[in-house]
């Protein structure tokens, strides 16, 4: 049992990738599920970081501005080339590239920013703002980037905002409820006790997240055998996803490296999730970890923007980068596994 578990552990994105897109047909008719799956995703992710462990530093404000910079500037470069060049023509590429800009920050990096040896408090952090940054922004530029001939921008950009922001701030604010009147009822019994998630619990978002892309795999897989779309433009998102993913990577690291911030924070996280890894400098800790909160996006949520308000080909970008970005996840975790 324990070998089945290290190898569903190790490989399972191929296997929710494969299976998906064997199977979808049948696992597209549960996309009205995945919002409550996202919602649970983050909640537990919430829950696993005491409040007090997090602080703002400069190269959360840095890279968040350079991230909604790329993702803007993407979108209105290729537009203004569409004129010029036949495969632009396709208003799916831009609004696709964008996204692998735009998507926020995963939930599950923090994790592997942790077996890396980078900040487990300092990622989380950036996540939060991000998914705030996100909530604010997606309202205001979806409806303009792809108008909705039905509603204003203005009705467009509330529905938008009702929908995603439910999505990203509930959670935050459902686990954090949930800490604070656990400890408030430990202090008044007397206890010193604190809310923590236990061990068993803090493996459901990986979960959560293997079967949302079961069912993302089976909605895009529906819409590229049966929908109508210029395959070049197919192939120039694809281009333009791997060339997003390892452009964040490699910028999030330059930028941690030149505004480095060390804390480790003190919850008991750090010993479950991060027990081999000992800190090092505070400019390493710090390109480990502003590297995958640039890099390393929440995809699930992107396709799930993609294809509620954008055109459906759009989903193809962040879909590729999940790809891309989890090999290149893959590649940093045995290297850094040699290094131990």
């Amino acid at each position: 049992m324990r070998r089945f578990t290290d190898f569903f552990n190790r490989y399972a994105l191929f296997i929710a990738i494969v299976i998906g897109a064997a199977g979808f047909p049948f696992f597209r008719i549960f996309t009205p599920a995945l919002p409550p799956l996202i919602f649970l995703m983050l909640f537990f992710t919430f829950c696993k970081v005491n409040p007090l462990d997090l602080r703002l530093h400069v190269w959360h404000g840095l890279a968040l501005l350079v991230q909604m910079l790329l993702a803007i500037g993407s979108c209105f470069l290729l537009r203004a080339f569409q004129p010029f060049v036949p495969v632009l023509q396709d208003p799916a590429v831009a609004e696709s590239v964008m996204l692998c800009f735009l998507q926020p920050t995963a939930t599950a990096a923090p994790i592997i920013a942790g077996r890396l040896g980078g900040s487990i408090q300092n990622l989380t952090m950036y996540t939060i703002v991000c998914n705030f940054a996100i909530v604010l922004i997606v309202p205001l530029l979806f409806p303009y980037i792809h108008p909705v001939d039905a509603f204003s921008f203005s009705v467009a950009a509330w529905i938008i905002l009702k929908k995603v922001g439910g999505l990203l701030v509930g959670p935050f604010i459902l686990a954090w409820a949930i800490r604070l009147i656990y400890d408030a009822l430990q202090r008044r019994k007397g206890s010193t006790k604190r809310f923590y998630l236990p061990r068993t619990w803090a493996q459901v978002p990986f979960y959560l997240w293997a079967t949302t892309i079961v069912i993302l795999m089976g909605d895009i897989v529906h819409t590229l055998v049966y929908g109508t779309y210029d395959l070049w433009a197919a192939v120039v998102i694809c281009i333009g996803a791997a060339g997003a993913c390892l452009m964040q990577f490699c910028l999030g690291r330059r930028i941690g490296f030149r505004f480095p911030a060390s804390s480790h924070g003190t919850d008991y996280h750090d010993v479950v999730i991060n027990p081999d890894t000992a800190p090092t400098t505070p400019s390493g800790i710090s390109r480990i970890t502003a590297g995958q909160a640039m890099g390393q996006k929440n995809t699930t949520l992107a396709i799930w923007m993609a294809q509620t308000y954008l055109f459906p080909l759009a989903a193809l970008g962040p879909a590729a980068y999940m790809i891309v970005q989890n090999f290149f996840i893959a590649r940093q975790l045995r290297v850094a596994a040699r290094g131990r």
